[in-house]
């Protein structure tokens, strides 16, 4: 089944593309890797096959975007339980403010989604429990109007994938894959090898 190193690659591919597009896709909620050693859970919004690029939303007010525009390195993971396939992956991450891309995701949420942009911003100290949103926007649904300071702090946090680990857990003997990124021409090319799992 996979016993050819582009058979690994056209899995991480195929994988990478569905993630974002299907919410039960166990790969759609990655652990993102900030070079601060800091982890957490996020939701990839999109992958490009050419650039090999995933994007996710952030806030432009919470410590990761800070850490990533620090040092750009990042570290994700990836697992699917059921097809007993991991992809841990290093790339470079950048945060995009401003631009067509940004606005383009940004529309493309729902008000609900963009709410969460309302409030004082991620790790913002509280004396209770809180979502971290305006009183009068808890359970509510704004209108655009009401969205438009929210705006500010959206942001894309988008990571150029530079390295690619892929492992397949099998009870008859695990296979596992490394690939690393070269480009010639403005194309992409993968450079694989089998190690030892």
């Amino acid at each position: 089944m996979f016993d050819t190193l582009d058979a690994c690659l056209t899995d991480c591919r195929d994988r990478l593309i569905r993630a974002p597009r299907d919410r039960k896709s166990p790969m759609h909620t990655p652990v993102i890797v900030t070079a601060d050693v800091d982890a957490r859970v996020m939701v990839l919004r999109a992958f490009d096959t050419s650039a090999w690029a995933l994007r996710l939303h952030t806030d432009t007010r919470a410590p990761k975007a800070t850490a990533v525009e620090a040092d750009p390195r990042i570290a994700v993971l990836f697992y699917d339980k059921g097809a007993k396939i991991q992809i841990r992956a290093r790339g470079v991450g950048a945060i995009v403010r401003t631009g067509a891309e940004v606005d383009a995701a940004w529309n493309a949420s729902t008000r609900f989604a963009r709410r969460c942009y309302l409030g004082e911003g991620p790790g913002a100290g509280s004396d209770a429990p809180t979502s971290g949103l305006p009183p009068e926007f808890e359970g509510v649904e704004p209108d655009e109007a009401q969205l438009l300071p929210a705006q500010e702090n959206f942001a894309l946090l988008k990571i150029t994938l530079t390295a690619l680990d892929w492992l397949y857990l099998a009870h008859t003997g695990h296979v596992r894959a490394q690939f690393t990124r070269t480009e010639a021409g403005g194309a992409v090319r993968w450079d694989g090898r089998w190690v030892s799992p």
